[in-house]
């Protein structure tokens, strides 16, 4: 086995570009995701070591004397990352000119020819689901005979056989395990979450079709796997006793409520446990459902609304009624279930006037906290291809800044990216700043003194983010 360590790179301030980050980018309030496919191939591979430099704060110059110290090393990577990542990796092949250094994650797996000969330090590339890909690697087998692998011979690209996907989810070990040896819990968190969280995959792949949504169209697919009720019990009751500062668990499955049954057994097992959960939700869950969840221990539903506008959600195949998404609020409301809400301004479709109706949509339904994106139309995406057919795409522009926030690279002939790109700000403003929302916000803050410490510091942060913006050409 080769001495092997998992990277997740030093980048921008404040940048989280982990397979638990929807989004990657530098946010309005500092969070951050826990480096969960890292932490599984770390899992895979014995006596191996997960660095996760963003959250922990760690430099390149941390970083670089460990290079002689490692036979490979995995980078995990992002479109806005990626020329970031590769100067990296240079850095440590100067270092160790033996160093085996690979990358993984869904822009190389959607772009391995330019990923590969983007520099001679970049030994390998691995395709979609790529675990026992990088395990394969890990043990010395011949690089020929690895499946899901693009590598160079003689400055020609190879492509292996693309690697099946994992019918067995139960066939992964625990990643909470590597998350013990190798991470600091109170690095991670968010604005809608309990500190400190934890948040891990219970299965992989999305029914759904979401035009503009990364990891089902590049890396799991839309077959959602699960594991065994059963499995993942006993790996929450194990956190539970071996993380006993953790206040609330995040199963980080892009849609856990996918498979109906699944999750109301899921419910009914975990809920034995005594802890606090919470998951991403579409909003089409049903009342008897949603109950038995809530009856089990849920807080909170991070839900994906994207508009307020049914031809834009036709448009981008979100699959969701308004009136089904309305129903679904009231009924979390009626059981105490909070929401943290995500939209999208910009979507194809979208107007001035749609935004409008999105801002009155979001203010209706109420969520506790929401987020308000911008498109990033990520190469493998449908709606990557669907801007470059129509000429959408702002020309020499890319998805995150120099200081890693996020760029609106989508122009309309009828709604200008700037337009687009001031809405986001108009959006959050006449969420929060509505006077019946910051009284609520306000007593929350006044019935526990952390949560104040916590919301004063993301208030000083979210200003910075809006001003910011502001001031942005």
């Amino acid at each position: 086995m080769l001495k092997t360590l998992f990277l997740n790179p030093p980048s921008y301030n404040g940048f989280d570009g982990g397979a638990g980050s929807r989004y990657q980018c530098t946010r309005e309030v500092k969070s951050f995701w826990y480096p969960t496919w890292l932490a599984q191939l770390a899992a895979l591979i014995e006596g191996s070591k997960l660095i996760d430099a963003p959250a922990r704060g760690t430099s390149l110059e941390d970083i670089l004397p460990l290079a002689k110290d490692y036979e490979l090393i995995v980078l995990y990577t992002s479109t806005p990352s990626f020329p970031n990542d590769v100067r990296i990796a240079e850095a440590l092949k100067h270092e160790n000119k033996n160093l085996i250094i690979g990358f993984c994650g869904a822009h190389v797996a959607v772009n391995p020819d330019h990923s590969i000969l983007a520099s001679d330090a970049i030994d390998f590339v691995a395709g979609n689901e790529f675990d026992f890909t990088i395990k394969e690697v890990a043990e010395g087998k011949i690089i020929e005979n690895i499946d899901g692998l693009t590598y160079k011979k003689n400055g020609v690209v190879i492509h292996n056989k693309p690697r099946a996907m994992i019918e067995n989810m139960d066939s992964l070990p625990w990643v909470t395990k590597v998350y013990k040896k190798h991470l600091t819990t109170t690095d991670y968190f968010n604005g809608y979450m309990l500190h400190p969280y934890m948040s891990f995959y219970t299965g992989r792949g999305c029914k759904s079709r979401c035009s503009f949504c990364l990891w089902p169209q590049t890396i799991s697919g839309h077959n959602y796997r699960t594991r065994s009720v059963e499995n993942i019990a006993a790996e929450v009751l194990w956190a539970r006793d071996n993380f006993p500062e953790i206040k609330e668990f995040f199963f980080d499955d892009d849609t856990l409520t996918d498979n109906i049954s699944h999750v109301e057994a899921l419910a009914k097992e975990i809920g034995k446990l005594g802890i606090t959960w919470s998951c991403n939700a579409k909003a089409n869950v049903p009342y008897e459902t949603l109950k038995i969840m809530k009856d089990n221990g849920l807080r909170l539903l991070l839900v994906g609304y994207e508009s307020g506008n049914q031809d834009i959600l036709v448009n981008i195949k979100k699959g969701i009624r308004l009136d089904i998404a309305r129903q679904f609020t009231r009924d979390c409301h009626k059981l105490g279930i909070l929401i943290h809400g995500t939209f999208i301004v910009g979507l194809p479709g979208e107007t001035n006037e749609t935004i409008e109706e999105t801002i009155k949509y979001a203010q209706e339904l109420n969520p506790q906290t929401i987020q308000v994106s911008l498109p990033a139309a990520y190469p493998g995406t449908y709606l990557y291809n669907q801007a470059v057919e129509n000429g959408w795409l702002v020309a020499d522009d890319d998805l995150v800044g120099s200081d890693g926030v996020q760029h609106s690279i989508l122009n309309y002939p009828h709604l200008s990216s700037k337009e687009i790109f001031e809405a986001v700000d108009n959006f959050y403003k006449r969420f929060y700043f509505r006077p019946k929302k910051m009284v609520i916000l306000f007593f929350e803050m006044c019935k526990d003194w952390e949560i104040m410490k916590r919301r004063l510091r993301e208030g000083v942060e979210f200003f910075k983010f809006l001003f910011g913006r502001e001031n942005t050409v």
